[in-house]
């Protein structure tokens, strides 16, 4: 029992326990709402969502757990945040990225289409998206087609999103959001960016590659998505992306606002293409996800010039800046003792101090 309960909507989170369900969820309780949260069994980043959540355990592949995960007392309105999904860089299929990004999305569909949900808020990916020609600018006016998209997870992501507007055009309350690639604090796994930051932090990366992609802080999607559950339009998406930003001006990033050694070497592409097995071999060996493969190396040398303007007129939507997100990300991590300077005061370079 929480202290939300006597109000009249509940906030349906999938995902609740991932990097992004756990930024939607602090957000919503901060504008004080109530909030449920479909977490996986076990999952341990469950125990890091604040107390005023409900906590359901399941799964979006079990459509028993959905089912009882949307089930409330008499009179309650439900507006579900479907943010569960399995992000992937391979540019292998993998079965599972296919059955809880497309398979669990049509589970959630019909368990909202039976439950009568006020609104449905699914989160794709900019991935979805076909590419346009380098220097095009892409934005939300999109044919969502597996085939026109690079690699398994765009592919899903695009299938998925195909489904949500089908459904939209329906009978359902549905609107799709678009993240880009996704950075900042409460990032309880070993997501890509926050791997990076942390090998940075401890001194483990010897150089970069060339290209760069638009990354986008985890609290600004956050925000967004719950202002597209209030204003966004029924059959409509939203791209909520941030800048494009190159690797190199990544890293310097982290130089000047952490500290630590600067990176000054930025390998081409196609170098870093020959050194992809011998990235894997290490990161194999570490039990962590590569920072770099083939898929990745391609998205980092594709066109990715993202256009939010109709989230920021519709939504009222403003990505911080990136200084910003990186101080936040090293300062956090530092307290959680995930960098190598985890044990000592955190030497990260202020300004303002800025709330999670």
């Amino acid at each position: 029992m929480t202290q939300f309960q006597n109000q009249p909507v509940c906030y349906l989170v999938t995902g609740g326990a991932g990097h992004l369900g756990q930024a939607v969820v602090r957000e919503l309780l901060r504008r004080g709402r109530w909030v449920r949260a479909l977490v996986l069994p076990g999952d341990p980043a469950a125990r890091r969502l604040p107390a005023d959540v409900e906590l359901i355990e399941g799964d979006v592949l079990d459509r028993r757990s959905l089912q009882r995960f949307f089930t409330l007392p008499q009179g309650c309105e439900r507006i579900v945040i479907h943010c569960a999904g399995v992000v992937s860089t391979s540019s292998r299929f993998e079965q599972r990225v296919y059955d809880v990004n497309v398979t669990g999305t049509e589970n959630v569909l019909r368990q909202c289409e039976r439950s009568g949900v006020r609104r449905l808020v699914y989160v794709s990916s900019v991935h979805a998206i076909p590419e346009l020609p380098r220097g095009e600018i892409m934005t939300e006016q999109a044919i969502f087609d597996a085939s026109l998209v690079v690699g398994p997870y765009a592919a899903s992501k695009a299938q998925a999103t195909a489904q949500v507007f089908r459904a939209a055009r329906r009978d359902l309350d549905a609107c799709v959001v678009f993240p880009s690639g996704i950075l900042g604090p409460l990032d309880f796994g070993r997501g890509h960016l926050t791997q990076l930051v942390i090998d940075f932090c401890q001194g483990r990366l010897p150089a970069g590659v060339r290209g760069g992609y638009d990354f986008v802080d985890v609290r600004d999607v956050a925000r967004g998505i719950v202002s597209c559950c209030d204003r966004g339009r029924r059959g409509e998406g939203y791209l909520l992306t941030g800048r494009y930003v190159s690797v190199s001006e990544l890293l310097e990033t982290l130089h000047a606002v952490g500290g630590g050694r600067r990176v000054r070497c930025c390998a081409p592409l196609w170098l870093a293409h020959i050194g992809v097995p011998l990235c894997a071999l290490y990161y194999k060996l570490k039990k962590q996800p590569p920072l770099f493969n083939s898929y990745s190396l391609h998205t980092l040398g594709s066109n990715a010039l993202y256009s939010h303007e109709k989230a920021a007129h519709e939504l009222s939507y403003t990505p911080r800046p990136l200084e910003q997100t990186i101080r936040d990300t090293v300062e956090w991590l530092t307290r959680e003792g995930r960098t190598a300077r985890s044990r000592r005061a955190p030497r990260v370079r202020r300004r303002a101090k800025n709330t999670v």
